[in-house]
């Protein structure tokens, strides 16, 4: 990382934090299209189908102010049964892909950013679910 020193300013007030929560994949697995269809709905996300994902990474940025886990590896169930109408192409649509800086700006102090040769992926510190501390929405306001 490279800086280059400008001056001071006065002081601007505190930085104002992000005021929704995350959506964080509860089990290891890759993504799917199916999955991903049904997830646009509750927010904005960071990954695409296909994406190898893994407890407490984050994948997406939820539309309310909680942290949501979520399961992004869902696949559809399949039976011999035919419908009447043929299965829809599922449209997604384009997932965000951070970079460095949009990522260590988008974090929260319970979050962490993994930087490897060829991802840039956040995450939660505390990876497992169950001992994961609960976000709640008045702590957004603080």
């Amino acid at each position: 990382m490279n800086r280059l020193f400008e001056g001071y300013i006065e002081w601007q007030g505190d930085i104002t934090r992000r005021t929704t929560g995350v959506l964080v994949a509860d089990r290891t697995g890759d993504t799917t299209a199916y999955a991903l269809s049904h997830m646009e709905d509750r927010g904005e996300l960071f990954v695409g189908p296909g994406t190898s994902v893994y407890e407490g990474m984050i994948v997406g940025e939820n539309a309310r102010p909680v942290d949501m886990d979520v399961n992004i590896t869902k696949t559809k169930k399949l039976t011999n049964m035919r419908a009447s109408t043929a299965d829809e192409a599922i449209r997604l649509t384009p997932h965000r892909a951070l970079n460095l800086e949009q990522a260590l700006e988008f974090i929260n102090d319970d979050e962490l950013v993994e930087v490897t040769p060829t991802a840039i992926r956040l995450r939660k510190r505390v990876l497992a679910a169950n001992m994961r501390p609960k976000r709640k929405a008045s702590e957004s306001d603080e």
